[in-house]
């Protein structure tokens, strides 16, 4: 599955993750104790979750959610984003 990132300091950037289930923080650890980013929608396709999207900490859910729509996220994956409460 590809992990896309909205806001921060990598914003509109991705990479590919392994497993299942996409971890509700990216980086799942940071030393600090704080989680850089938040899971915030996944695409699921026929096999499974085809993409993970992530907002960065300061940005509402919405906005995750209405950027990654700009981007097309969603249609490049071919699938239809859910939001993760």
């Amino acid at each position: 599955m590809r992990a896309l990132f909205v806001g921060g300091v990598i914003d509109n950037n991705e990479l590919d993750l392994e497993g299942g289930d996409p971890p509700r923080n990216y980086p799942p650890e940071t030393g600090s104790g704080q989680s850089r980013y938040r899971l915030q929608a996944v695409g699921r396709g026929n096999a499974g979750i085809a993409c993970a999207i992530y907002g960065a900490p300061d940005l509402d859910a919405d906005e995750v959610l209405r950027i990654s729509g700009e981007r097309a996220y969603a249609r490049r994956f071919e699938t239809e984003l859910q939001a993760v409460a």
